[in-house]
């Protein structure tokens, strides 16, 4: 389905689930051979949705962590009733703490390299604005967030392929305010932005990416209100995101790298700008008209 743009946008068309040109099942974004690391991996989030779409590319490996068993393992189980040829792990991992991190990768990993990481895992934190709300909640949300993001990051620094690729699950509170509700988490999304944006700086091999995944009814979504809380915001598929992260990993996404994107935004169009968009600085995250390309 696609939509007119209820934002601005640097593609006409808006889409709310799964694009053609996202699609698995397309050769070009086979995920064969590869090893595939999930966070926030269970069966009711993007992450785990994530997950069966990379199954359904050919992934060889996929490890879903996450704090609680059951949806980890529920999701394992939708997996290989799909695809049994691939290779699941469920590993129970806190990753605010970093000897769960650590040892999840690590055994993930074994002797071999990780070629994907989608860090899908993040807390809201409290709603109030600034003015009202609990100073220590406010300052755990941006203290968990960013803590996670560190461990993560660390460890699949340790154990990424040469050329692997690194999608950071982010949100629209880091570059926009449409309200003034969770002030803390629009914090902790933009501080968890310039922690991925300086991996990418001191890795150039790498390919890290930063997505606002759409408005999707996932857990956390709905314990905060859901879609309630924005007005006139409609909800997306999580197909959406799931499908558009699988084609992330792809060669056809390449130019993207460091960029902010939105899963709505139409995959074909941005192809199309592909050489303004890699060189220049559009969607990108900075002071607006600085840097600037010079004149001549």
């Amino acid at each position: 389905m696609t939509e007119s743009p209820p934002f601005p946008s640097p593609t006409k068309k808006w889409h709310t689930k799964a694009q053609p040109s996202t699609s698995p099942t397309r050769p070009e974004l086979s995920a064969k051979g590869k090893s595939i690391i999930i966070t926030g991996g269970g069966s009711t989030g993007i992450g785990g949705e994530t997950a069966r779409y990379f199954a359904a590319a050919g992934a060889s490996r996929i490890a879903l962590l996450g704090r609680r068993e059951k949806p980890l393992l529920d999701n394992k189980v939708f997996i290989n009733e799909k695809s049994p040829d691939v290779e699941v792990f469920t590993i129970c991992t806190d990753v605010t703490k970093k000897k769960d991190v650590d040892a999840a990768f690590a055994q993930f990993a074994g002797n071999g390299k990780i070629n994907v990481l989608v860090h899908a895992a993040a807390v809201v934190g409290p709603k109030e604005t600034v003015a009202d709300v609990n100073g220590e909640e406010y300052l755990a949300c941006i203290q968990t967030n960013v803590a996670g993001s560190l461990w993560v990051a660390q460890a699949f620094l340790r154990h990424a392929a040469p050329d692997a690729v690194a999608i950071a699950i982010n949100s629209w509170g880091a570059h926009l305010s449409l309200n003034d509700a969770f002030p803390s988490y629009c914090v902790a999304k933009l501080a968890v932005y310039r922690l991925w944006d300086t991996v990418a700086l001191a890795n150039p091999n790498l390919s890290v990416f930063h997505t606002q995944p759409g408005v999707i009814l996932t857990e956390m979504n709905l314990s905060v209100g859901g879609a309630e809380s924005f007005k006139d915001v409609k909800t997306d598929d999580v197909s959406l995101p799931a499908s558009f992260n699988v084609w992330l990993t792809s060669p056809e996404a390449r130019f993207l790298r460091g960029k902010f994107l939105w899963c709505n935004w139409d995959v074909d169009e941005l192809m199309a700008q592909a050489e303004e968009i890699e060189k220049g600085t559009k969607l990108n995250i900075g002071l607006v008209g600085w840097p600037f390309e010079s004149e001549s």
